[in-house]
C-alpha cells in the first residue's frame, strides 16, 4: 500500500491529522473541484456504473462468440467440425466404436452385415468369439447353427464332426451337464465371452486376420456345483474370408492370456451368480 495522504503529496506528513506547512500548524481543507481549485490537486472522479456495465457486457458477448465458434457443428459439407480432415472425431478412446454402422441384421442370434473393411472385420471377429464361447455351444443343434453360421461352408463341414467328438458325454458330464448338454434341475450353467479389444493382424480387402482378446465365464453356478463359476483370459486369432454372406471364418487359433493380476473383489454366491446371468444379457461388439 501506498503511502500518498490522499492530497498527492506523502511527505511532511504526521501522525496527527495535521501538515507542517512553515513551521506552522495548520488544517488543510478540501475546496471544491474546478476553477477554483486550492492547488492540492483535482479530486478523482468518481466512475461511472454505467460504463462498467458496458464493459462487462462486450467481454461476455465476445467470450460467447469465442464458445460458438468453437463448438462442433456441421460445415456444410455433411462433417462434424469438430472432426478431423477425414472425419473422425477427435480424442476418441480407441475401444471406442468407429462410426461405421457395425451391423445391418442377425443371422439367427448372431450379428451379420459387418462392413466389407476393417472396421468390419474387427466386429465379425468379436462377435464370432462370442458365438462361440456362449453356452448354446454345448448343446448338439444350436452349436452346428452357430458353426455354420460363423465359418465359410467349407470350413463348416469340416469343423462339425469334430466339434462333436470334442463336447463329448465324458466332457459335458465333468462341466456338470448331461449328455444332451442340459444344466440339472435348480442350477445355471454359465459359458460367456466379453471381448476386451481386437486388432488386425493382417488385412487384404478380401481377407483378414484378426486377434480378439477377452476375458470368459465359465462354470455351473447352483447349490452342490463342483465346478463354480470362474473367470479366463484367451487371444482368439481368426482367419477372416469375404464371402457372398459377409465374413466368414476359415481357420482360428486360440492361446492363453495376457492376463491381469487377480483383484481382491470376493467370489459372489451361486444365487448372485445365476441372478446376474439372467437379468444381464449381452451385446453386439463393434469396433
Amino acid at each position: 500500500m501506498s503511502h500518498d495522504d490522499g492530497y498527492g503529496n506523502d511527505s511532511g506528513r504526521t501522525g496527527d491529522g495535521y501538515s507542517t506547512i512553515g513551521g506552522t500548524r495548520q488544517t488543510r481543507t478540501r475546496l471544491p473541484d474546478g476553477e477554483g481549485s486550492d492547488g492540492y490537486g483535482p479530486r478523482r472522479p468518481a466512475r461511472s456504473s454505467r460504463s462498467l456495465v458496458t464493459v462487462v457486457g462486450v467481454i461476455v458477448l465476445l467470450l460467447a462468440a469465442i464458445a460458438f465458434a468453437n463448438m462442433g457443428g456441421d460445415d456444410g459439407n455433411g462433417k462434424d467440425g469438430a472432426s478431423g480432415s477425414d472425419g473422425k472425431k477427435a480424442g476418441a478412446a480407441p475401444t471406442a466404436a468407429t462410426g461405421t454402422k457395425p451391423v445391418t441384421g442377425k443371422n439367427g442370434e448372431i450379428p451379420s452385415g459387418f462392413a466389407h473393411d476393417e472396421q468390419g472385420a474387427q466386429s465379425a471377429a468379436s462377435n464370432f468369439a462370442v458365438a462361440l464361447g456362449s453356452v448354446e455351444m454345448f448343446t448338439k443343434d444350436s452349436r452346428h447353427a452357430i458353426v455354420d453360421s460363423v465359418y465359410t461352408s467349407a470350413a463348416a463341414s469340416k469343423l462339425r464332426d469334430p466339434q462333436d467328438a470334442a463336447y463329448s458325454s465324458d466332457f459335458l458330464q465333468k462341466l456338470g451337464l448331461d449328455a444332451n448338454g442340459n444344466a440339472p434341475q435348480g442350477s445355471t450353467f454359465v459359458s460367456r465371452t466379453v471381448p476386451v479389444g481386437t486388432k488386425v493382424e493382417s488385412f487384404g480387402g478380401d481377407t483378414a486376420k484378426v486377434s480378439v482378446w477377452y476375458t470368459g465365464l465359465i462354470g455351473m453356478s447352483g447349490a452342490g456345483s463342483t465346478d463354480p463359476v470362474r473367470t479366463s483370459w484367451k487371444t482368439w486369432t481368426v482367419e477372416l474370408a469375404w464371402t457372398d454372406e459377409g465374413w466368414r471364418a476359415v481357420s482360428d487359433t486360440q492361446k492363453d492370456g495376457p492376463a491381469p493380476v487377480p483383484g481382491d473383489v470376493a467370489a459372489s454366491s451361486s444365487d448372485e451368480i445365476s441372478k446376474a446371468v439372467e437379468e444381464y444379457g449381452g451385446f453386439t461388439y463393434a469396433r
